[in-house]
């Protein structure tokens, strides 16, 4: 019957993994309640089989053929040590786990499942992880990217390294260093002006790589919707490439046609950043003082957006409504045959203002003077007025016409500014124009992040003598470096700066660029203060008439219960009456913080309490006998030490669960 025994083997074993899986829930469940950790299932699985192991190997010398005594005198003692034994091994278990969770947390290594799949992207992850430390390591990144700051070179030298390392590893870095560029409130001024420098510019794709992308993305022959199109492209950038086109109705267009592998590239890129932005969290204090993970974050989002090219035709949509009668021109776009990928817009005619040199040249100075206001009004207006502007406004994105028409191109990167920040730009903006630094303060303080120990005399008589440079304007010398210096004193008393502020300022310091070339005699302070003064405008006694009663009659209710109140205030103090009130930690940040103290004092007690008093009944003298040399003080006492034990572990597991959240 060599059969049955096969299968009742079989049977048993069943029962057995059955009986496994039953008491590896109910340790688990029992494990996360106790000690208020989501403990891991691999882990629990291995732990509670160790576990049940060795409860066998310490119970065995109390079984008989693999049953209990059958002595009667002795069945009780022997099940009541066999309890305190299992509650034993379920603590040691409990603090095995708890022990992993603090060492390696659940989730923090990939899925079982992952050494079976995923090997494809694993190894292409992992080449290109190679290639960026070569790369890093190449231009003398090494120690920054493991968490250390060299102390034996200059930040200059530094950021020339971290430029060139970012334009050679591609887009996603290069367009990680622009965007670390604009924030001068996270890092030093050197890094800012080394990764202000970072171009775009790539090798073109061949016609027989891009042509593909342009068929699908119109989803019909390419000859259906252009009467030609120049293989050629006008120019190329990491991301896309523009090619000249004439559609079958004969108007001349461009065609925007993002490269092939474009976004499974950054996809790829924007991962390793994840996790590079993870480990210098964990790892380096200057990337969590800096707020490492949020940049990335931000960053991911925003570039993700700009691979998105329906979302840079909608901003061309909101800059071409806002500059509507400002006279600076923004292209129309062929929605009908644009899509994620691909923008079909009016081509223009004129010549970008970096290339622009003898075309401006030869234009009349009143012209050079007309088309330089009109490109600082209609961007200031942007700005302080409709709140949609244009955030990269560097020469190359700036077109000139032989009139001294102007017109903007590449929308990709957009601000956007709510009703509140503006109108206090614009009281900004006044202030520096009546040299009121005290305004300029509350403008400040109600524009930007408060630290939380500010030296407000301080931050105004610096902003006064900033004021005081910069009075008047300086013409040709570049007076638009007074909300650079704005900017950088404000970083220096601590503030951090809303990345759409950041923005804006950093539209303003391109557009400096821009304006010089075109008409560098153009008085740029004197030129921000008119447009911040029709934004406010003027002080007049009509003005202070209207803004007082519409303040009025935001207090008229307050008022018209005030005096009940001060009659109630009087009389309270006559008879002695008046209380106050105070509620200690109404926030519930501050409760939940109080009681974590709480619980975990009292748990430390009562752990404290509960093991020493297990070691006094194991150790004391006399008692009953239970078991030959094991007496009941004994297991009293191991049975008290446990639950001490275990409340020290949920102390533990608190303080842990604290610091990680």
């Amino acid at each position: 019957m060599d059969w049955l025994d096969v299968l009742t083997g079989l049977i048993n074993g069943l029962i057995g993994m059955a009986w496994l899986a039953i008491i590896t829930v109910l340790v688990a469940q029992t494990a996360r309640r106790v000690l208020g950790v989501r403990v891991g299932w691999p882990r629990t699985v291995g732990v509670v089989a160790i576990s049940i192991l060795s409860l066998l190997s310490l119970a065995a010398p109390l079984l008989t053929n693999g049953r209990l005594p059958t002595d009667e005198q002795h069945i009780p003692g022997t099940l009541f040590y066999l309890g305190v034994l299992t509650l034993w091994t379920f603590a040691f278990a409990a603090a095995a786990l708890l022990v992993l969770e603090i060492m390696v947390p659940t989730g923090s290594l990939p899925p079982f499942r992952s050494l079976f799949l995923g090997w494809d992207r694993r190894w292409k992850r992992g080449r290109r992880y190679a290639q960026i430390f070569r790369i890093a390591a190449r231009h003398g990144l090494g120690a920054p990217l493991r968490g250390f700051r060299p102390a034996d070179r200059d930040a200059s030298a530094l950021a020339s390294s971290l430029r060139r390392a970012l334009q050679e590893g591609g887009v996603t870095f290069i367009k990680l260093g622009q965007m670390l560029s604009t924030r001068a409130d996270v890092l030093p001024d050197p890094f800012v002006r080394e990764l202000s420098t970072l171009t775009n510019r790539a090798e073109p794709e061949p016609w027989e790589t891009v042509q593909p992308v342009l068929q699908t993305q119109l989803a019909r022959p390419v000859d259906d919707v252009f009467r030609s199109v120049t293989e050629t492209p006008l120019a190329s950038a990491s991301v896309a490439q523009v090619h000249r086109a004439t559609l079958t109705d004969g108007r001349d267009v461009v065609v925007k046609i993002q490269r092939p592998r474009a976004v499974s590239q950054v996809t790829q890129d924007l991962e390793i950043l994840d996790r590079l932005a993870r480990s210098l969290d964990r790892n380096a204090p200057w990337a969590r003082a800096i707020g490492i993970r949020g940049l990335a974050d931000g960053f991911a989002d925003s570039l993700r957006e700009e691979l998105d090219y329906r979302v840079e035709i909608d901003n061309m949509a909101a800059v071409r409504a806002s500059l509507a009668g400002h006279g600076v021109r923004v292209p129309w776009v062929d929605e009908t045959h644009s899509s994620s990928r691909l923008i079909v817009m009016e081509r223009f005619d004129g010549t970008p203002v970096a290339q622009a040199t003898e075309l401006v040249a030869r234009l009349d100075p009143e012209v050079r003077r007309t088309s330089a206001h009109t490109l600082l009004s209609a961007v200031l207006g942007q700005i302080v007025g409709d709140g949609v502007f244009h955030a990269d406004l560097h020469p190359g994105n700036v077109m000139i016409w032989p009139d001294g028409s102007i017109g903007l191109l590449d929308f990709g990167s957009v601000g956007r500014l709510d009703s509140i920040s503006r109108r206090t730009l614009g009281m900004l903006l006044w202030a520096i124009d009546a040299d009121d630094p005290a305004a300029a303060t509350d403008a400040l303080l109600e524009l930007l992040d408060r630290p939380d120990m500010l030296d407000e005399r301080a931050l105004q008589r610096s902003i006064g003598v900033l004021m005081t440079r910069f009075r008047g304007g300086l013409g040709s010398g570049g007076s638009m470096a007074v909300f650079s210096e704005l900017l950088g004193l404000v970083v220096d008393h601590g503030f951090r700066v809303p990345p759409q502020i950041a923005a804006a300022l950093r539209s303003l310091g391109a557009l400096e660029g821009t304006l010089k070339l075109i008409d560098p005699s153009l008085d740029l302070v004197a030129a921000a203060r008119t447009v911040g003064r029709a934004s406010v405008g003027d002080i007049t006694p009509e003005r202070v008439k209207s803004e007082f009663t519409k303040r009025a009659l935001h207090l008229l209710p307050l008022m018209e219960q005030l005096p009940r109140r001060i009659n109630k205030i009087s009389a309270d103090l006559e008879n002695g009456q008046l209380t106050a009130h105070i509620r200690v930690a109404s926030h519930p940040d501050d409760r939940s913080f109080l009681l974590g103290l709480v619980q975990q004092l009292v748990l430390a007690v009562l752990s404290a309490a509960g093991v020493l008093g297990g070691i006094v009944l194991a150790t004391a003298a006399g008692g009953p006998t239970i078991l030959p040399g094991v007496g009941a003080f004994s297991l009293v006492g191991a049975l008290v030490a446990f639950a001490g034990f275990v409340l020290g572990l949920r102390a533990v597991a608190l303080i842990f669960s604290h610091r990680s959240g």
